[in-house]
């Protein structure tokens, strides 16, 4: 595999000759619709063998070490190259095979019914868990109901644990009021651990997910007893045990959202945590990559210094936003915006798509029919390869993705092109 961005004048005809590859096979793992209309800025995914590279005219030893992830010594030896320096175009260099490391890999889907069969099929494969979102947490200790039956058969069917995800959420927001009751109260705690077995072993949930979020910070060490309960009663049943954390960078990080979230706790008495490494960008928010890697980057750092790496999930998202220009607090807030649609949406706009080096994170302007400029931060090819070489570098348990039901086709070859996805069943 390599990525190729789009300059002025190229086409997917030219790109195919130009790899070696057809115009089929470019199309299909980019999900491009119309293959004639290409963006400037746009990144495309090459679906090339590793094994074997013909040399073009003006390439080096070097420049073909950087298009496939091999570095410059590792060429010239398997190679026998006395001399990197002379190459020759037509020259057949042998590239080596990378050996894939082997990750756990999560998504969360809202996606239900023949929808959420239909998207599980597809996706499944390449995932260790799929988590349904979610059975929410009453104040009297019950669930909400969920119809989660048909994924989870089809979950079965493709290998992925369905994992179950219980939550304090309420209308549209975390509750803090929800998490203290079930926190503070004895039996309504009994009431809901017993409800969770029960639906685990009834639905065939393999793992529990609890994402409790706006916890009170006076609550914090009730969360950490409650999460120790919950592995003490759910592990002889054979169900692992996880959580979701907000994405900090000290312990005593303050608000809300991060001080009852305490990472060493969750990092020894969990099987794993997710870390929420995304919405720095969101909806309501100023215009801003949604998983700027820089930031990303230090929350794992804090992350790792607590937790062990071997239990550590990093999030990624499959979206992007929207938003019109100049952003003021408390405007219409912006829409969420798939890979796939962002593309199409510059290419209907005639606008030159832009990477940002420190995010890693692609995005670009745009002026509407009513002459409102705009500006879509998106994730693509590129800012995905990025976030997967940092899971490499800190040997990180695995990724989750927020959220199933966003057309991303590149995210998935690219995850599978750089490792091996571990599977439960």
């Amino acid at each position: 595999m390599q990525i190729h961005t789009v300059r002025r004048g190229e086409s997917v005809w030219q790109l195919a000759r130009q790899y070696g590859v057809s115009v089929e096979a470019l199309a299909g793992v980019n999900g491009l619709e119309n293959p004639n209309r290409l963006v400037i800025g746009q990144a495309l995914i090459i679906p090339t063998s590793a094994g074997s590279h013909t040399v073009l005219p003006g390439e080096t030893l070097w420049s073909i070490s950087q298009r496939y992830g091999a570095t410059l010594q590792e060429l010239a030896i398997v190679n026998g190259l006395s001399n990197p320096a002379l190459i020759y175009p037509g020259q057949i260099i042998r590239i080596p095979q990378p050996v894939k490391p082997v990750i756990e890999v999560n998504a969360y889907t809202e996606k239900f019914g023949e929808q959420g069969v239909a998207i599980t099929n597809e996706i499944a494969p390449y995932l260790t868990y799929i988590s349904p979102f979610s059975y929410r947490v009453q104040p009297d200790g019950s669930l909400s109901a969920l119809d989660d039956t048909a994924v989870i058969q089809a979950a079965y069917g493709q290998k992925a644990a369905p994992m179950m995800v219980i939550t304090n959420f309420e209308e549209d927001n975390f509750s803090t009021a929800i998490a203290h009751a079930v926190l503070t109260n004895q039996a309504v705690q009994n009431q809901l651990v017993a409800n969770i077995i029960g639906t685990m072993r009834y639905k065939g949930y393999m793992a529990l997910h609890v994402d409790f979020e706006y916890v009170a910070p006076a609550e914090r060490e009730l969360y950490n007893r409650f999460l120790q309960r919950l592995v003490y009663t759910l592990h002889p049943y054979g169900y692992l045990v996880s959580t979701a954390l907000a994405p900090k960078l000290t312990a005593d990080q303050q608000g809300t959202l991060y001080e009852a979230h305490d990472y060493a706790a969750h990092g020894r008495i969990v099987d794993f945590v997710i870390l929420m490494t995304y919405e720095w960008g969101w909806s309501g928010g100023p215009p801003l990559a949604v998983a700027p890697l820089n930031e990303v980057v230090k929350v794992l750092q804090y992350a790792l210094s607590v937790i062990p790496a071997d239990k550590i999930v990093m999030g990624m998202p499959l979206y992007g936003y929207d938003w019109t220009l100049p952003y003021a607090k408390g405007n219409k807030w912006a829409p969420s915006i798939s890979p796939q649609e962002a593309v199409a949406q510059a290419a209907k706009y005639g606008a030159e798509i832009h990477y940002d080096p420190e995010s890693q994170s692609p995005y670009y302007h745009y002026y509407d029919e009513q002459g409102h400029e705009h500006v879509v931060w998106y994730e693509d090819a590129r800012s995905v390869q990025a976030k997967l070489n940092i899971v490499k570098l800190f040997n990180l348990r695995g990724v989750s993705y927020w959220v199933l039901g966003v057309p991303f086709p590149q995210n998935w070859y690219v995850l599978k092109e750089n490792f091996r996805i571990k599977k439960l069943l």
